[in-house]
């Protein structure tokens, strides 16, 4: 699998990354055996770059992916996350070591603030990333979830190379005032949950076919289980999009998981799709979705598919939250 720069940096990764959260299982995402199979199988198939985070599993994703990488080390691009709690300078220090512990290594290849803090002052964290930098714990630095206003701030006390935030088909929010500093700064994006909870995946024909852990997004009703987003949601214009979609993927002959993972590698400023992974099926699945290329037609279509749900839905990128509710500014 060909291999992608991440942002000024020397980290060369592929373009489909695994991500670390699901595969913890728990509540959300059901059981999940513990087993470095998809790790192996990954490695194997060309996929280097591998996400998780100290606050999956409370450790548990860094612990089981430092297992599964311990004899293969040199062929994995690992990249973990600080979690919003621990941004202060001295706890930072901590989270750092503990995540290497977890993962078996002497140095993070990418080390990510998870969400940006609202108490800790970005030049304290920024400037604390730089010394671990420049010890050798870190390779580069990262954000993730930072909106229009955090990019240029943060970016005021340091250069990072990557920004992880949600991305997919039917949720297009960072096209309105992110990606454009992304592009602008060459900074590379990583996008999660790049099928929408399962919904590209053409599993679900209605929103009450779904589990209530993936019905909390904006796309759903206010009302549904465990949601705190108070609007009404978006479902018809979910499933209308979803439809178009899937007559697009029909025309072309080509599955929805495929077309989902490789309409993202065809944006700008997209370097790696983090994508999960429970199986070696998912995998293979994953590396197929890495090598497709779809045409200027293509893509011009599915962007028109998803235009009037993305302009309903609006620009602000919390799935879950809006207006004061919303953790992006």
């Amino acid at each position: 699998m060909q291999r992608r720069k991440l942002g000024n940096s020397s980290l060369m990764v592929s373009p489909i990354g695994v991500g670390f959260w699901g595969i913890v299982g728990g509540d959300y995402w059901g059981a999940q055996d513990e087993t470095d199979t998809v790790v192996q199988a990954a490695l194997d198939s060309g996929i280097n770059f591998f996400d998780t985070a100290e606050g999956y599993g409370d450790g548990y994703s860094e612990e089981m992916l430092g297992r599964a990488l311990k004899s293969r080390r040199a062929e994995a691009v690992i990249a973990t996350k600080v979690s919003t709690s621990n941004l202060a300078p001295a706890a930072i220090r901590a989270a750092c070591e503990r995540s290497l512990t977890r993962l078996q290594t002497d140095s993070i290849d990418l080390y990510q603030v998870h969400w940006p803090s609202r108490s800790v002052p970005f030049d304290d964290t920024m400037s604390t990333l730089l010394d671990l930098q420049r010890e050798g714990k870190i390779r580069v630095i990262g954000v993730s979830n930072f909106g229009k206003l955090d990019m240029p701030d943060m970016l005021g006390c340091g250069r990072y190379e990557a920004n992880q935030l949600p991305y997919s088909l039917l949720w297009r929010a960072i096209e309105y005032d992110i990606q454009p500093q992304c592009v602008e700064r060459n900074i590379s994006i990583l996008p999660y949950s790049p099928l929408n909870q399962a919904l590209l995946t053409g599993r679900y024909q209605s929103a009450d076919e779904m589990p209530y852990s993936r019905t909390r997004t904006r796309h759903f009703r206010g009302d549904r289980r465990d949601s705190r987003h108070g609007t009404a949601g978006f479902e018809a214009e979910t499933f209308a999009a979803l439809e178009a979609i899937r007559a697009i993927c029909a025309d072309i002959g080509q599955e929805m998981t495929h077309v989902a993972l490789a309409w993202l590698l065809h944006k700008p400023a997209v370097t790696s799709v983090l994508a999960g992974a429970r199986n070696t099926r998912h995998v293979e699945s994953n590396r197929q979705a890495g090598e497709l290329a779809l045409s200027d037609e293509t893509m011009r279509r599915l962007d028109e598919a998803t235009d009037d749900l993305k302009m309903k839905l609006g620009a602000d990128p919390d799935m879950w939250g809006t207006g004061a509710d919303s953790r992006y500014r």
